[in-house]
């Protein structure tokens, strides 16, 4: 089992949930963060953990570029993995052109909590969420919605419903050959959330985001985990 960093940068983030690339010895007091989606390959499938951001580079779809500079052919991502429909975790789903909607892996199945789908669709005034780009989801054929809080996607693939930083986020465990990876998405975003064990207010339940981060970290050092970390400025994952 191999892990990919696909990372698209480290960010700033204002108020208004806007990202802007962040420049070095940047002294602003916005929220500073990493933006990498992970590329898991196990024997039978190539898994991509969330989208990350949606915007073009070299008018080319960033997550397509930094696959590219990794070496990695697009088509030969099989399943996507969605924690939440957070813009910057689904954006690089595709994109508009022309008022025209353009997957960017159309031959992926892609995997939703649809509890989480109905809940981003009433956002309607939140910054966080592309509400065009929701919208077009609900007609791509190679969606697969889940509505269980909890179950496998493969016999090495299994997800859990947190409700923690948003109200059905989820969460993912792929284990083979002895191997696990814990993939906790924005309910364990980076590993400063590891070192201080608070309730953060950017959760949508930050106490049990808390509690839950204590049991994932005793479970990893009991079991030898690898945490992938979303947000993580320096440390895409951590090994217990």
């Amino acid at each position: 089992m191999d892990i990919t960093v696909i990372k698209q940068g480290n960010f700033k983030v204002d108020g208004d949930k806007n990202f802007a690339y962040l420049e070095i010895n940047d002294e602003s007091k916005s929220i500073k963060l990493a933006i990498q989606p992970f590329v898991v390959s196990t024997e039978k499938d190539v898994f991509l953990l969330d989208a990350g951001l949606g915007f073009l580079e070299d008018n080319q779809p960033v997550v397509l570029k930094r696959l590219q500079e990794n070496r990695i052919e697009v088509n030969s991502i099989t399943k996507i993995l969605i924690s939440h429909l957070h813009k910057d975790h689904t954006d690089g789903l595709g994109y508009f052109q022309n008022d025209v909607f353009f997957q960017n892996f159309p031959n992926a199945t892609i995997y939703i909590q649809k509890r989480e789908f109905d809940f981003a669709l009433q956002q309607t005034k939140s910054p966080s969420y592309n509400i065009e780009l929701l919208k077009e989801l609900q007609t791509l054929p190679n969606i697969i919605w889940l509505n269980e809080d909890e179950g496998n996607i493969t016999p090495e693939v299994s997800f859990k419903v947190t409700g923690a930083h948003s109200k059905f986020h989820q969460v993912f465990w792929i284990n083979e050959s002895d191997a696990m990876f814990f993939y906790g998405a924005d309910d364990l975003p980076t590993n400063g959330y590891l070192k201080r064990p608070i309730a953060f207010k950017t959760d949508y339940d930050g106490h049990k985001a808390m509690e839950l981060r204590k049991i994932w970290e005793q479970q990893a050092k009991e079991n030898h985990w690898r945490i992938l970390l979303y947000h993580d400025l320096t440390t895409p994952f951590i090994q217990f």
